[in-house]
């Protein structure tokens, strides 16, 4: 038996998990360091310093001849990363970590949506069928039950 995709699937779980600790801890942490930038800042500084060590302890070398190779939409990964923990840190203390995360979920799986569909930055063309748009539908349906409740 192939458990690659129950490791990965497991994997996806855990990290999503992280995401939801992620925002309430930066949005503390922006209380001290004065607003969500600073504690981005901080977080992926964080975040970086760690990777450094994860790389030097897995000996990892960047292909730089494959670096230089690559499209420019490749380069902007940390950008998305940055607007996504600034918007989580600054709506957790407004919204709440379900409400965030819920909303947050909705704009990945509508995107995502869209990104199959038309194969966008080399990913599995999956064309947009009735059953993802009715899973769509049942998370925003998740957004409305979470606001009201």
């Amino acid at each position: 038996m192939n458990f690659a995709p129950w490791i990965a699937m497991l994997a996806v779980v855990l990290a999503g998990g992280a995401t939801a600790l992620q925002a309430p801890t930066n949005a503390r942490l922006a209380t001290a360091v004065t607003g969500p930038v600073n504690a981005a800042f901080v977080s992926f500084a964080v975040g970086t310093a760690a990777l450094g060590i994860l790389a030097a302890i897995l000996h990892t070398r960047p292909d730089i001849t494959a670096a230089k190779g690559l499209p420019w939409y490749a380069w902007v990964g940390g950008l998305y990363g940055a607007i996504f923990v600034v918007a989580a840190t600054w709506a957790v203390p407004r919204l709440g970590v379900a409400m965030t995360i819920t909303l947050m979920v909705a704009g990945q799986l509508i995107i995502s949506l869209i990104l199959d569909h038309f194969g966008a930055f080399g990913v599995p063309r999956a064309p947009v069928n009735l059953g993802r748009i009715a899973g769509v539908a049942l998370v925003i349906g998740g957004v409305i039950l979470v606001r009201r409740s």
